[in-house]
């Protein structure tokens, strides 16, 4: 067992540390596989599968046309590139600001400040009951996350004429269901609002090394729709093994199995998905780090995809001795 757990990192694998093996074994065994340029916007097949994937196969906007896609280098690519199209196309008619959830990813901040763009930050967790701070959340932006609310919030977005930009890191990991942590995108697509929808398979397809990711504009009409691209040429291999999980109904039902694994933690009743505020303060959290090189984020945040059945045993007993004050 090792004396040194990180914990703050967003990856999940299985025991052995690998997620995809049968796709990645047929891809390997191809004798047409080829190390040719893609198209500047990526490969076809993984990005049309990638839009059915979050937008729903049978989307209002993919029907119409009006949805664009294009290959990026992993979430942050598809994040940057969604961040540098707003500053540079969307028609501001105040200061260029978006509101970003605290916490969130830290580097949600650089990359909007990188294009002009000033990030503001709106509670969302509270530390004292480990839950939603509910009311700051609402008095900032009069919304709420649960199911029946998000229909409150494409109302207020169209009332407010705002823009909504998704970021989904990590779907099928909230719930378990592939289709239901897009519930809210697909939503807000019916009700015909403009969006920038940003995806990656670094997580749920284990392609960690491989980068992969894409984004959606969805503009109201198809006239708007426009391909606009940064980088010459997007990565191959990781984008054709997403594409053959797609394209293969049998490995994709494998994908949907593991995903449902990874999302099975049901000891954390009130949180959902790859991350678990603990509830531990700084101090605490830097007595793990510091005795028992447990590796976590100062508020308590933890992966709990880093825990696995070699290392778990030691995580507990470390967690239960800074918790009783016992180092």
């Amino acid at each position: 067992m090792s004396s040194e757990e990180c914990l703050s990192r967003g990856r999940y694998s299985d025991d052995p540390g690998i997620l995809t093996p049968n796709a990645t074994q047929i891809l390997l065994n191809d004798p047409n596989l080829d190390h040719e340029y893609l198209p500047i916007t990526g490969l076809l097949e993984f990005s049309a599968g990638a839009a059915k994937l979050i937008l729903g196969a049978n989307s209002p906007a993919i029907a119409e046309g009006r949805a664009v896609r294009m290959q990026t280098i992993s979430g942050t690519g598809a994040n940057h590139l969604g961040a540098l199209f707003l500053s540079r196309f969307y028609h501001w008619d105040a200061p260029k600001q978006i509101y970003l959830s605290n916490p969130t990813w830290a580097n949600h901040h650089a990359i909007f400040k990188n294009v002009g763009i000033q990030p503001i930050d709106y509670p969302y967790y509270d530390p004292a009951t480990i839950r939603l701070d509910f009311d700051g959340f609402i008095g900032t932006l009069q919304i709420d996350p649960t199911h029946d609310q998000w229909k409150h919030i494409a109302e207020v977005i169209v009332a407010k004429n705002h823009y909504t930009f998704f970021d989904c890191a990590y779907q099928g990991f909230a719930s378990g269901d592939l289709n239901n942590d897009a519930w809210a995108v697909r939503y807000f697509i019916e009700k015909g609002v403009p969006m920038l929808v940003c995806q990656s398979f670094t997580k749920n397809a284990g392609l960690y090394g491989e980068q992969i990711g894409a984004l959606h504009i969805v503009p109201p009409t198809k006239d708007a729709a426009d391909h606009r691209s940064e980088i010459s040429n997007p990565l191959a291999y990781g984008a054709r093994l997403v594409s053959l999980i797609f394209n293969d109904s049998a490995l994709f039902d494998d994908c949907n199995h593991d995903i449902k694994t990874m999302a099975d933690w049901v000891h954390i009743i009130n949180q959902i998905g790859m991350f678990s505020f603990t509830g531990i303060n700084p101090s605490q959290s830097q007595a793990l780090i510091d005795t028992f090189h447990i590796y976590l984020t100062a508020n308590g945040q933890i992966s709990m995809a880093g825990l696995n059945s070699h290392n778990i045993r030691y995580f507990a007993e470390s967690l239960d001795k800074v918790v009783r004050g016992q180092v």
